[in-house]
């Protein structure tokens, strides 16, 4: 069997094609390709050692990606355009491979190779190795919430919506699943309220609800070839216009069907709300998480009915909670802006809410330290009505006597 040196020597052989380049071209010079050797030597004879580290390999692939930001400086500088960014970046991609399988364990070595596979496009190895993720680590939420926003901001729902369910059927221990996907459910809303105000967009916004299943929950990112087309060189072959399906023509009566979709109105987030209020997981500070989560988001049409739900229900399964309360008292400022008529009126109502909360709370103390950093952004603005401050600062000195 071989050993270290032997090991280390093979890898290195392999970028000498590289070397020579650099040397032929004159993007590094003889004395740095040799500083450059030996610590590429370093590195390889301290990954294979019987004792490496993931840090070792995250150390390694983060050393070999300056040098091909280097590369690509010097090559810019000097108008070198024959030099090939696809070697340095296969390497990097060889690294963290070779870091993943000798430590399939390591979460953060996982989260290294996608996020270079990303940052460099790569979207048949991204899928590849999220797949490959979620099966080593089905039960680390943040791998499922990386697959399904990377879905979403693909504008591929209906892929987006697998990846959250499955994960929130297997994450149960914590709300994370669950609050992003609301979260990304509460963006696709808004995508679709901006696209019903353009000439024809609302017409496609439901076709596109219509055309979604989400009764299926499929795992993408499989090992399977058949979701990059591609030949044996790995290009991509362009679409058989023969053999693209259909497109489905909606007539004018299955439109105004469409028109009322629930999932248009926010059914979707207030299920994903109901359906986790039966989690073991499920308590008062999850549910103001949840509120946070769909106050954020001013420009969706049905937000105020969705966060009325969610105020109706920590007041029903949490009634004198500090968290209730506290949701209970912002809840008229919500999406109303300091500089605006309204906002004396909403404050007025908001202060309101807190003399009756403050005599009827089970625990005061936790209700007035959230409502003064709750006041300590809006006091911080320098534009603020003098006449607001003036309230504001005095109830924040009325929280903090006994």
């Amino acid at each position: 069997m071989a050993g270290v040196p032997e090991k280390a020597r093979f890898y290195l052989e392999r970028a000498v094609p590289q070397l020579r380049e650099f040397e032929s071209k004159g993007i590094f010079s003889a004395d740095e390709i040799r500083s450059l050797v030996r610590k590429r030597t370093d590195f390889e004879h301290l990954v294979l050692s019987p004792g490496n580290k993931p840090s070792d390999w995250l150390n390694y692939a983060t050393w070999e990606k300056s040098l091909e930001t280097l590369r690509a400086k010097r090559c810019h500088r000097l108008q070198i355009r024959t030099s090939s960014k696809y070697t340095g970046q296969g390497r990097i991609f060889g690294i963290l491979e070779r870091a993943v399988n000798k430590h399939p364990g390591n979460l953060d070595l996982w989260k290294a190779y996608l996020a270079y596979a990303k940052d460099m496009k790569a979207t048949k190895r991204y899928r590849k190795v999220m797949s490959r993720a979620l099966r080593m680590h089905p039960a680390k939420p943040e791998l499922w919430v990386m697959a399904g926003k990377r879905s979403a901001s693909n504008g591929d729902m209906q892929a987006a919506r697998g990846f959250f369910m499955r994960g929130a059927m297997i994450c149960t221990r914590d709300a994370t699943v669950w609050l992003e996907y609301a979260r990304c459910e509460m963006e696709w809303l808004g995508r679709m309220d901006a696209r019903r105000g353009k000439k024809g967009g609302a017409e496609k916004a439901l076709e596109e609800q219509a055309e979604q299943s989400d009764d299926e929950i499929k795992l993408a990112g499989g090992d399977s070839e058949d979701d990059d087309e591609a030949d044996e060189n790995d290009q991509a072959l362009l679409p058989d216009p023969e053999s693209a399906p259909e497109n489905k023509v909606f007539d004018e009566d299955t439109t105004k069907k469409l028109a009322g979709n629930p999932a248009l109105d926010g059914a979707i987030p207030l299920a994903i709300f109901d359906v986790s209020k039966k989690q073991p997981f499920f308590n008062s500070s999850v549910a103001e998480q949840f509120f946070d989560v769909f106050a954020s988001f001013a420009t969706v049409s049905s937000q105020a009915r969705i966060v009325q739900h969610v105020v109706d229900s920590m007041i029903e399964l949490y009634p004198n909670d500090p968290a209730t309360c506290f949701c209970h008292i912002r809840q008229p400022l919500i999406n109303v802006d300091i500089n605006t008529p309204e906002y004396p009126k909403a404050l007025r109502e908001a202060l309101v809410r807190l003399r009756s909360s403050l005599s009827t709370t089970r625990n005061q103390s936790q209700l007035a330290e959230k409502t003064k950093l709750w006041m300590e952004p809006i006091l911080a603005t320098d534009d603020l009505d003098p006449g607001i401050r003036t309230v504001l600062e005095h109830t924040r000195r009325t929280l903090s006597s006994p």
